[in-house]
């Protein structure tokens, strides 16, 4: 057995037909996610290819951000403005198990694909639909971005009150909530699989980013609640002679082996360090006596300390350095896949199965390239 899973393992979702009406980062990377476990993904595209194809980083007009999200899945190029596109579209719902979209709602009940119309003439079907705010409701016609999202769920806010000093809220790039939505869709559909084996019907899934991002949130859900009388302990980076690390004593006893590690002496009869509800209050000087020791040692002699006595540590790298890390090396987290430019490389899923391959598939599809598998019926060719 490989790390991956047993060579020539199946994968667990193989069988599973899924359509994919989605774009950007949460509809497809849900989808990947299905594809990575061995279903079979369509990915329709509208006439030009879906736009993400075009976002940096390029290679030979290739994106591998686009990429990244559609390995191991098929294409096909449909208009859905025209009769012709909108049959073809029909006939593949009416052939799968499972739908993904991410389109604004009220979008897909326009084309008449919407799961009312199509799980007439297919029941068994799971339909997942993602967007911001969910499908019906105050603002569910509100155009809405994960870095809008995280604004409006609070996250921004939190994050900020733990900055020091916190004078405005960060600048947003990282999309954490297309991927907590990606995951949730992900999980939820398998959900429906399996109650589709008690039940033989399919349903309705609605995944609203909103929601999302309050899961990312439960001690500050509760605080918003029952105002804490003590302040959170926030980790702050600690500097060393050559860089900063991160520490993470989150338990009493690696906070004690933090204290231990940097030599303060006599911390066990000190009353500000001696009792953990003490520490609490003052946090923010306990931490700064550990910088005053980290600060005159370097980085690799901190980590050593540390790590012998138990405490959680990492210095800061770059995600460059990150991809050359030995425990990603080990576990065969990066997965080559290929595109019209090369080779490159893109994260499998974070997890691994014993009986069962679980990886992102070897290629991304060019726009259209499976028009002819699934419509090789000439009176409807796509596009025009």
């Amino acid at each position: 057995m490989t790390l991956r899973g047993t060579p020539n393992a199946p994968r667990s979702l193989q069988g599973l037909r899924v359509v994919d009406f989605t774009t950007m980062i949460a509809g497809p990377y849900c989808t990947r996610c299905l594809a990575d476990s061995g279903a079979e993904v369509i990915k329709v595209e509208e006439p030009g290819g879906d736009f993400m194809r075009n976002f940096a980083p390029l290679r030979e007009g290739q994106s591998a951000y686009f990429g990244t999200f559609n390995g191991g899945k098929k294409s096909v190029e449909l208009d859905l403005k025209s009769p012709a596109g909108l049959l073809n579209a029909r006939a593949l719902i009416d052939s799968a198990d499972v739908v993904v979209e991410n389109f604004r709602p009220g979008v897909m009940k326009r084309f008449g694909l919407d799961y009312e119309t199509v799980a007439r003439s297919n029941p068994r079907l799971i339909y997942c639909a993602i967007s911001g705010y969910g499908q019906d409701g105050p603002g569910a016609d509100s155009p809405a971005y994960a870095h809008v999202i995280h604004a409006r769920s609070g996250f921004d806010h939190a994050w900020m009150g733990y900055q020091d000093p916190p004078r405005r809220p960060a600048n947003s790039a990282i999309f954490f909530a297309d991927v907590l939505a990606a995951i949730y869709g992900f999980s939820a559909i398998l959900t429906a699989l399996y109650q589709r084996t008690q039940t033989g019907q399919g349903q309705f899934i609605d995944v609203a980013l909103l929601e999302c991002m309050l899961g990312m949130l439960p001690y500050e859900v509760q605080a918003a609640q029952f105002p804490a009388l003590t302040p959170r302990p926030v980790y702050p980076p600690v500097r060393t002679s050559d860089g900063f690390l991160m520490l993470a004593p989150v338990s009493p006893r690696t906070v004690e082996g933090m204290l231990s590690a940097v030599e303060l002496t006599g911390w066990r009869e000190d009353s500000r360090f001696a009792t953990a509800s003490a520490r609490l209050v003052h946090w923010a000087e306990m931490m700064a006596l550990v910088q005053e020791w980290t600060a005159t040692r370097t980085m690799a002699e901190c980590e050593a300390v540390f790590i012998r006595h138990g405490v959680p540590v990492s210095r800061y790298k770059s995600v460059a350095e990150a991809l050359s890390d030995e425990v990603l090396d080990h576990r065969q987290s990066m997965q080559a896949v290929e595109d019209a430019a090369g080779r490159f490389l893109v994260p499998n899923l974070p997890y691994v199965m014993s009986a069962a391959t679980v990886q992102v598939g070897a290629a991304v599809p060019t726009l259209g390239q499976h028009n002819e598998e699934f419509f090789p019926d000439k009176n409807h060719p796509e596009p025009e």
